[in-house]
C-alpha cells in the first residue's frame, strides 16, 4: 500500500521537475456555488497534464541497467506524453502504444517529446497486450499508466500540493473532486490528503458509460464496463479500475459523481471563459460534476483537479462556439 513517505519521496525525486501548479481562485464559481471553490490547475502543468509527476518517478528510480533498455508504455495521450519527456529528460528510450485515433495533439507531442510512437486499433486492439509483447521483445520496463506503485506515489504529490496550498490560503479543503480513469492519481492524491487533512472527503469523477470506479465503490469489488463507448473523455476510457489503486480508494474515497458529455462540455466553457484557461475534456469532469449539481458545495471548501489541457484546437473551437 502507498504511504505518505512514499508520496513524499516521490516530492523530492520531482524537486524541480513537476510544475507547483496553482490553486487557482474564482469569485465567479463562489458566488454560483455559494462556497468556497478552488481549482488545481494540472493543466498547466509540464506536458499539458498530471502524468509527468508519476512517470518521471518511477522511471527515475530504474536501475542502470534498466535504463538501458529502455521502457514501454501503453496510453490514450496525456500517460504518452508524461512518459516521453521524462525519458527524454533521463536519457531513456521509450515506446509508447498510442490509438491511431488519439487527438492528433497528443500524437504529435508524444513524438516531439521524443517517444517512439506505435499505433494501434482502439476498438479491436488490446494496448496492453501490445505493449507487454513489445516489452518482452525488447527486455524493456513496463510503464503502466496506474497499475504500479512509483505511479500512484508520483501523481498523489497533487494531493499532497493541494492540502499545503489550501492550508496556506486559510482554507483547508473539505471536499476535493479528482478525475478518475484508472484511478491512479485519485488514489495516490487520496493517501496524501487524508494524511494531512484527515476529515476531507475525496470524490471520483467520470465521465458517462465509463463509471467504473463509482460502481466498484457501490459493489465492494471491481468492476468492469465496456470500452467500445465513443466518448469525448479519451483520457478517461478505463474499463476498470486497478487493482493497487481500488485496494486504496475503497478505504480513502467517500464516493463517486459521473457527468454526461453535455456537462463536460459546459465545464470546458466555463474554464475558458471565466477562468481562462484550456480543459481537455478527461480533464474538465470533475469541474462539470460540480457546475452540474452533483456535488453540494455550499458553505464548504471545494477543490476541483484540472487533471489535464491537451485537447485538438478543432475540438476545443468547436465546443467553444456551441451557444452557451
Amino acid at each position: 500500500m502507498t504511504t505518505i513517505a512514499d508520496i513524499e519521496a516521490a516530492a523530492t525525486r520531482l524537486a524541480g521537475v513537476a510544475v507547483l501548479t496553482p490553486l487557482l481562485q474564482s469569485a465567479a464559481l463562489d458566488d454560483l456555488l455559494g462556497g468556497r471553490v478552488l481549482l488545481k490547475a494540472e493543466c498547466l502543468q509540464r506536458t499539458g497534464s498530471f502524468k509527468i509527476r508519476g512517470a518521471y518517478n518511477l522511471l527515475q528510480q530504474l536501475s542502470p541497467e534498466q535504463a538501458r533498455r529502455g521502457a514501454v508504455a501503453w496510453s490514450s495521450g496525456n500517460h504518452a506524453q508524461g512518459v516521453a519527456a521524462a525519458g527524454t529528460m533521463l536519457g531513456i528510450h521509450t515506446a509508447i502504444v498510442m490509438p491511431a485515433d488519439a487527438p492528433r495533439s497528443k500524437l504529435e507531442n508524444t513524438r516531439r517529446l521524443g517517444g517512439e510512437v506505435i499505433t494501434y486499433d482502439h476498438y479491436s486492439g488490446d494496448r496492453e497486450a501490445i505493449a507487454r509483447d513489445l516489452a518482452a521483445e525488447r527486455g524493456a520496463e513496463l510503464v503502466p499508466s496506474y497499475e504500479h506503485a512509483g505511479i500512484i506515489s508520483g501523481q498523489g504529490t497533487v494531493g499532497l500540493e493541494i492540502a499545503a496550498q489550501s492550508a496556506a490560503l486559510g482554507c483547508p479543503a473539505d471536499q476535493v473532486v479528482i478525475p478518475c480513469g484508472g484511478g491512479g492519481l485519485t488514489a495516490g492524491s487520496a493517501v496524501a490528503l487524508k494524511a494531512r487533512l484527515p476529515e476531507v472527503q475525496v470524490y471520483t469523477a467520470e465521465p458517462e458509460h465509463y463509471d467504473d470506479t463509482l460502481q466498484s465503490l457501490r459493489s465492494g469489488k471491481r468492476v468492469s464496463v465496456p470500452t467500445n463507448v465513443p466518448s469525448l473523455c479519451d483520457a478517461l476510457l478505463t474499463g476498470s479500475p486497478g487493482q493497487l489503486t481500488f485496494d486504496i480508494m475503497r478505504t480513502l474515497v467517500s464516493g463517486g459523481l459521473v457527468v454526461t458529455e453535455d456537462d463536460v462540455r459546459s465545464a470546458m466553457r466555463f474554464a475558458f471563459r471565466e477562468l481562462k484557461i484550456v480543459v481537455e475534456p478527461g480533464g474538465a469532469v470533475a469541474l462539470a460534476a460540480l457546475l452540474a449539481g452533483k456535488i453540494d458545495a455550499r458553505d464548504r471548501t471545494t477543490v476541483v483537479v484540472l487533471s489535464g489541457g491537451n485537447v485538438d484546437a478543432e475540438l476545443f473551437a468547436s465546443i467553444q462556439l456551441v451557444p452557451v
